[in-house]
């Protein structure tokens, strides 16, 4: 057990703990949700060009 851990539960403060991790968790899962969101509209933005390419190039052919 790390010293920070076992200070806490030698206090009793056990609840502030898990509140703590909690908290440090939930904005990880944030953060994560986050960067996958960007990456998703970088790929869709993508998609949408490479879409309006095609477009473009048969338009060209008539």
């Amino acid at each position: 057990m790390t010293d920070l851990t076992k200070t806490v539960v030698e206090r009793g403060d056990l609840a502030h703990l898990a509140l703590f991790l909690w908290a440090t968790s939930s904005s990880a899962l944030l953060v994560w949700t986050l960067k996958e969101l960007a990456s998703a509209n970088r790929r869709f933005n993508d998609f949408v060009t490479e879409i309006a390419n095609l477009n473009r190039l048969f338009r060209k052919g008539d």
